[in-house]
């Protein structure tokens, strides 16, 4: 098993299903968990679960002020970030003709802009400390696209462009860069898609059936830990078969 004792994982969108999964791996593999999120009702929820070594933040991440202010009183708490998990994310679906403007920005801001701002703000500890893992969820959806979700797609595509490209420019001081693009993984998202839809996108993945979020976290786990110390750049595919890329 993977072990990141002595560590500090910040992770946002925590009170999701894969969020959720995500912090209680990295708490089961050793790591001072810090979780963040919109309710800090649901968030206490969590850190009381999981009790030790666990801290929560609410905010806003639409707020460019609340994300330094977030990584700052984390920084001051806990001495610093060793991992980022870029993990919140939203979805605004229409179809392109009908998609309004606020649609589409307010996507880009919390599943685009967010994740490069927190990026920007951890780099500085962790190129101080010459140690880092950034871990940005993306989606399969960023590399295929998909009808109705032209901001969602465009927004997870570009955590690849994003994700790779810091990645060049933090490889000499011993941080990596890498994306988990999740498929069809059960969480509340997926539970809002119609059930004929639902059918219909089960049998189009290999494995015949929908992912689960702890294999997404296990995906995470690994490339936060040591053993991933070599993989940097990368798109790691979570998605049964649905798109072998």
């Amino acid at each position: 098993m993977f072990d990141l004792t002595g560590k500090t994982a910040l992770i946002t969108g925590a009170t999701g299903s894969i969020g959720e999964a995500i912090s209680r791996t990295f708490y089961t593999i050793g790591a001072t968990v810090v979780i963040s999120g919109t309710k800090s009702s649901s968030l206490e929820q969590i850190s009381h679960a999981l009790s030790e070594r666990v801290h929560f933040f609410a905010c806003d991440l639409s707020n460019a002020g609340a994300i330094d202010d977030l990584v700052q009183e984390v920084e001051q708490r806990c001495g610093g970030i060793d991992i980022l998990v870029n993990n919140a994310g939203i979805t605004r679906d229409n179809l392109l003709m009908r998609m309004m403007d606020d649609d589409w920005e307010s996507v880009m801001a919390i599943n685009l802009e967010a994740p490069f701002r927190l990026m920007r703000a951890v780099s500085r500890g962790m190129i101080k400390r010459r140690w880092g893992r950034i871990i940005n969820i993306s989606s399969v959806v960023g590399a295929v696209g998909n009808p109705g979700q032209t901001n969602y797609a465009a927004s997870k595509s570009g955590l690849f462009g994003l994700s790779k490209s810091a990645a060049a420019e933090l490889a000499g001081r011993n941080i990596t860069v890498n994306c988990v693009a999740p498929g069809f993984i059960q969480s509340t998202m997926v539970e809002k898609i119609p059930a004929a839809r639902k059918e219909y996108l089960e049998k189009s993945i290999p494995m015949s059936r929908v992912g689960r979020p702890e294999e997404v976290a296990a995906a995470v786990g690994f490339l936060a830990s040591k053993e991933a110390s070599y993989i940097t750049g990368h798109i790691l595919h979570v998605n049964g078969g649905m798109a072998m890329i």
